[in-house]
């Protein structure tokens, strides 16, 4: 599901980059906008986050026993899970205000970004509620701080 999550991300930011190449707002390339180049930039940002995390999990799982991955990796895996799903919701939700009207409409150029939002809120319960995912990895956490620490 986040390899998923971290594909589809990527697919609406080149939908995105695609539309603000070629749209036209105000006489001027929809890019010229400071306010779109930065939901573009955060888009980007949450985007590769989510895949060097995934990146990051997968190297360990690569690397570990698969007892160790029992005890080390479930919180972080659970953890990141929240994440991809939260981050997806806020790039759908970028990219509609970049697509506008468009954005919202099932057919021509936005067809993709409004399947996305309107079916995105779904990841975040498949495979795990965020809520109850985001205990697991705080408790796998806790579970795995040292009995001295103090600060």
């Amino acid at each position: 599901m986040i390899c998923s999550s971290a594909r589809t991300q990527r697919t609406i930011v080149e939908e995105c980059m695609k539309w603000i190449t070629q749209r036209k707002a105000f006489g001027k390339p929809l890019h010229s906008q400071a306010v779109i180049r930065s939901k573009v930039a955060a888009m980007i940002s949450r985007v590769e986050s989510v895949q060097t995390w995934l990146e990051s999990v997968t190297y360990q799982m690569n690397n570990m026993s698969y007892k160790q991955q029992a005890a080390k990796l479930a919180g972080p895996i659970a953890l990141l899970k929240m994440y991809a799903t939260r981050t997806s919701q806020e790039t759908a939700a970028d990219a509609v205000q970049i697509f506008g009207g468009r954005g919202i409409t099932k057919t021509g150029m936005g067809k993709h970004i409004e399947h996305y939002h309107r079916t995105v809120p779904f990841d975040a319960i498949l495979g795990g509620a965020e809520d109850v995912l985001g205990d697991l990895g705080v408790r796998q956490a806790i579970r795995g701080m040292p009995k001295t620490a103090r600060l």
